[in-house]
């Protein structure tokens, strides 16, 4: 092949994978995948909003801070689900009574019990996964903190995985954010 040709190819060729390229899809003049939650303002236009002082507060007035006081319970075996603030993982004040009683019955129980974390769909599934340790491990703590043995308990994240509600409504994104303690098999 001459050099001439060879430029041709190679001309053709740069055509065609430039012409292949794609730009990545953009939210709110923000790249997809550069950030996950931590701007909400970064996924709003393809979400529903979320007012984060009323959610979980739709049939219940007593929430603090916007967190749900227990109204819904995903656990089992006694155990209470305790709820978070969008984005959050820190225990509640309002949640401090449940990590006392579900220690109790990890301290009176024989078996070994399973802290599940979950998340509501908002942010990457990577995000709500670290979220959903993030918050199965407070958890975790907080029972240890009230005597329940460490030995007993083991933590897992389902993310965005396993809601128990799936209407596009604050009341059940709230119910989604949630840390749920089961006997584990």
């Amino acid at each position: 092949m001459t050099t001439k040709s060879l430029l041709i190819i190679a001309t053709i060729v740069t055509l065609f994978l430039n012409g292949c390229s794609q730009k990545a899809p953009e939210l709110n003049g923000a790249q997809t995948g550069k950030n996950n939650v931590s701007d909400a303002t970064q996924i709003a236009g393809e979400t529903v909003s979320i007012n984060e002082n009323t959610y979980g507060n739709e049939n219940n007035s007593n929430g603090q801070n916007g967190v749900n006081e227990g109204k819904y319970n995903s656990s089992s075996n006694g155990f209470q689900s305790i709820y978070f603030g969008f984005g959050d993982y820190g225990i509640s004040p309002a949640m401090e009574n449940h990590i006392a009683s579900n220690a109790t019955i990890v301290q009176n129980s024989n078996a070994k019990v399973k802290i599940e974390g979950n998340c509501d769909e908002f942010g990457t599934d990577e995000y709500n996964y670290a979220l959903g340790l993030k918050r199965a491990k407070a958890v975790k703590d907080s029972l240890i903190a009230q005597g329940a043995p460490a030995s007993k308990m083991v933590i897992i994240s389902y993310g965005e995985s396993n809601p128990v509600c799936s209407n596009p409504t604050d009341g059940c994104y709230a119910q989604n954010r949630r840390v749920d303690i089961r006997l584990a098999n």
